[in-house]
């Protein structure tokens, strides 16, 4: 009588919707990432891939693990997980774009955050150079009208 041998998975046998359950599965339980692991792949060390994948998928990974943190909603996800193309030359799907759509506003306002920020130093330094043009009596802003 033949044995049959178990397969085991490696990290790049799990498409983008398996990725996705996966860390769905791992937010929504209290289960380690290892348990997690092992249950999907055999294999009892995990070596950081659940963490990779969270960040390549864009979950929010600063906050600890056992608690829900991704950027989009859980359950539109979880009704939308077969939809996920797999392969790099097909065109990427609604649930995809919104994705993307989602990443790309966050990244808009970091940037218009940090801008306003460089807006109020540059205000902060300006008024610094007109104090300090008032109280010492010497011109310190070039002139623009100079001749060279």
């Amino acid at each position: 009588m033949k044995q049959k041998k178990s397969i085991k998975k490696t990290g790049g046998d799990f498409n983008l919707a398996q990725r996705h359950a996966i860390i769905q599965e791992l937010l929504a339980t209290k289960c380690t990432k290892v348990a997690i692991w092992e249950k999907y792949t055999g294999q009892s060390e995990e070596h950081g891939q659940i963490l990779n994948w969270m960040k390549k998928l864009g979950y929010v990974t600063g906050i600890p693990i056992r608690r829900p943190n991704i950027v989009s909603d859980i359950h539109a996800m979880a009704k939308h997980k077969n939809k996920y193309k797999t392969s790099l030359l097909e065109p990427l799907s609604n649930e995809q774009s919104d994705f993307d759509t989602l990443q790309l506003k966050k990244r808009i306002a970091d940037l218009e955050a940090k801008l306003k920020e460089a807006e109020i130093k540059a205000i902060a330094f300006s008024t610094m150079v007109d104090i300090a043009e008032k109280e010492f009596n010497i011109p310190i802003r070039k002139k623009l009208n100079t001749k060279l």
